[in-house]
């Protein structure tokens, strides 16, 4: 499988909401970072994805524009709509995902997009006074984490 079947695979999978086949897209030591996340390893990064998929609500999700930057690097486009489930509200994230791939699996994914604009969707007037500052910045990462944190150990 080239790299270019590989995130079209993963993408396909995050379609249909199929964490399995999205987490076998993944190495063993892989990494993963997006603004809400953080830093996470590849368990971290499984469990995150299948965590996703299984609290979905209405949720679609459409991707495109992959571009093979050389043999192990590329970049992929993708947009998600759903009910951000802790306030109801509708999201529409359009993401930039970072990817490096090595012998068919990716090592190395980062996800770029803009938490202000995330925030002001998902939590409202609050995202839309303090979705800018650090301090709020923080207090998502730190309960997305601990929400994570609490799905693993269950």
């Amino acid at each position: 499988m080239n790299n270019t079947e590989l995130i079209s695979r993963f993408y396909s999978a995050f379609q249909k909401l199929d964490y399995t086949t999205m987490q076998d897209c993944y190495s063993d030591d892989a990494v993963f970072s997006d603004p809400v996340f953080g830093l996470l390893d590849a368990s971290e990064t499984r469990a995150m994805w299948e965590m996703l998929c299984k609290r979905a609500r209405d949720f679609s999700l459409v991707f495109g524009n992959i571009q093979l930057l050389d043999e192990e690097y590329a970049t992929c486009e993708w947009t998600a709509s759903y009910i951000f489930t802790a306030t109801g509200r509708r999201v529409v994230n359009r993401i930039k995902a970072h990817m490096r791939i090595k012998d068919g699996k990716i090592i190395e994914h980062s996800d770029a997009f803009a938490l202000y604009k995330w925030m002001r969707q998902a939590l409202g007037l609050p995202g839309l006074l303090f979705g800018w500052t650090a301090f709020f910045h923080r207090r998502l990462q730190k309960k997305a984490r601990a929400g994570l944190d609490a799905f693993m150990k269950a």
